[in-house]
């Protein structure tokens, strides 16, 4: 469903990734995507999801689903819905829309059943290690104190990659860890995946720049193998 190495651009609520800019920006991704030959992914607002998801093929994930099923929950998001929209997976559990932990291992269940894929994100090596015990398909360690940052994590804490790597692992190695906060360039990815990564997960060191298309493959060759 999604494939890796991968990059998923997380579009947030920035003026530059909402309504038609969404699809704008989806669309660069896209052509960076055609243009390296690598994954990359779009985490869009939930009304936002049918637009983008119709406009391009790249796989398109809900920013956020809840743990609750067909009925009486005004104002939440349900996972069916997003999936009918056509999303792919969803992300959860990041640092701007934390869960406790059993809301969050309930929401990774409900979402799975659904056939969404699911990115739980993690703050440093021991959130990892608990999230894994949850299943998800994928844990993206962002330490919430790098994100938006000018330094990426891959430069100020390597060792949170490699131990989150390597702690998720060892519960169950086909869970795919990726990394973010900070990550603006190609030798920040590189770095990453050189410390064990599987992709990154990323937002305003696309969103808010000025060539959308730029940026992405920026980022786009630094996770191509080098020769």
């Amino acid at each position: 469903m999604l494939d890796i190495p991968i990059i998923i651009i997380n579009f947030k609520t920035y003026k530059e990734a909402t309504g038609d800019n969404a699809l704008k920006l989806a669309k660069a991704c896209e052509n960076a995507a055609a243009k390296e030959g690598v994954s990359i992914a779009a985490a869009v607002q939930a009304c936002d999801i049918c637009r983008v998801a119709e406009g391009v093929s790249i796989p398109v994930l809900a920013q956020h689903v809840d743990s609750i099923s067909f009925g009486r929950n005004t104002g939440f998001i349900l996972p069916e819905c997003v999936k009918d929209a056509g999303a792919k997976g969803t992300l959860l559990n990041h640092s701007e829309h934390k869960l406790e932990h059993g809301v969050l291992e309930s929401s990774v269940k409900v979402a799975k059943e659904c056939g969404l894929a699911v990115v739980a994100c993690a703050t440093d090596s021991e959130d990892a290690k608990r999230i894994s015990a949850m299943g998800p398909d994928f844990i993206a360690v962002e330490p919430p104190e790098l994100i938006g940052g000018e330094v990426s994590v891959s430069d100020a804490r390597p060792e949170i990659i490699s131990d989150s790597v390597r702690a998720v692992k060892e519960i169950n190695p086909n869970i795919r860890v990726l990394c973010g906060a900070g990550i603006k360039n190609r030798e920040d990815v590189k770095k990453a995946v050189e410390l064990g990564a599987e992709g990154v997960l990323v937002a305003s060191g696309v969103v808010v720049c000025e060539d959308h298309e730029k940026a992405v493959v920026e980022l786009a060759r630094g996770l191509k193998r080098q020769e």
